[in-house]
């Protein structure tokens, strides 16, 4: 982005500065020729990829995850909240999410057979059978209880399929030096229901930071997704997605919250 910036900055100098007087012996300069915009490069599709692979061939994985995103008051006044969360993933079929925020702790567990969702504060949990495979399981949570995780792309069997379904457009923006304290290559893409900018690990090919803007819609939040402290490949305590204590605690049924509607997925 920085090189972009004094490209731009150095031609708008030339053009106001440094224009040479006209020469009648010179021929005309030939119209440029325009050409149609390219709607998915190449280059943002192979970005794309390579951290889709980086993530999916991954035995574990574990990150930190902070979401910002807004919500409109009674005045119409759009308040933002944030919700932190530490994400930790076994292949193929385990999956622990810890969120703090701007809401009550949760702790979310899925060994394979079981989802949990436990509530420390309330001394809570809820748990239901779940599909042997992780894509099945978390359609399953949205369609039960409303549990959706905006991250949830970036966690799937094939998160480039999941990414690239319905691309109206991809390209490559260019680079940053920073987000995530590493630099960055950023990409642009878009379906017809959203529109998102993702900041790639020019090195490690690993999500930095993704902005999501719904199109179309009122009833969608803006976003701002942040991932930081990755570990790929780590090895993985085997009590790391049971609890103690909500095997203590109280049980309610695993359902959607009465009254409350389910977050609409982007």
């Amino acid at each position: 982005m920085k090189s972009r910036s004094l490209w731009l900055s150095a031609l708008a100098l030339a053009s106001l500065c440094a224009i040479p007087p006209a020469r009648a012996e010179e021929p005309a300069a030939a119209p440029a020729v325009k050409t149609a915009p390219v709607a998915i490069e190449p280059r943002a599709l192979a970005l794309l990829k390579d951290m889709s692979e980086t993530l999916a061939k991954a035995s574990s994985i574990s990150f930190h995850v902070r979401r910002a995103f807004d919500e409109p008051a009674a005045n119409g006044q759009p308040l933002v909240y944030y919700i932190a969360s530490e994400v930790t993933l076994q292949r193929p079929d385990k999956l622990k999410i810890v969120t703090l925020g701007d809401g009550p702790v949760s702790e979310f567990y899925y060994d394979g057979k079981e989802i949990l969702l436990f509530l420390p504060e309330a001394n809570l949990v809820a748990v239901d059978t779940a599909p042997p495979k992780l894509d099945d399981m978390l359609e399953a949570a949205y369609d039960k209880a409303g549990l959706y995780f905006p991250f949830v792309d970036f966690i799937v069997a094939d998160p480039y399929a999941a990414i690239a379904e319905g691309l109206t457009s991809a390209f490559v923006i260019g680079r940053s030096q920073v987000v995530g304290g590493v630099e960055t290559d950023i990409v642009a893409i878009a379906t017809k229901n959203i529109q998102a900018q993702i900041w790639i690990g020019s090195a490690d090919r690993l999500p930095r930071l993704v902005w999501l803007n719904p199109t179309g819609t009122l009833d969608k939040p803006r976003s701002v997704i942040e991932f930081s402290n990755w570990k790929l490949g780590a090895p993985l305590a085997a009590d790391s997605f049971r609890s103690e204590a909500a095997a203590k605690a109280g049980k309610i049924k695993f359902a959607k919250p009465a009254g409350v509607k389910a977050p609409a997925k982007p």
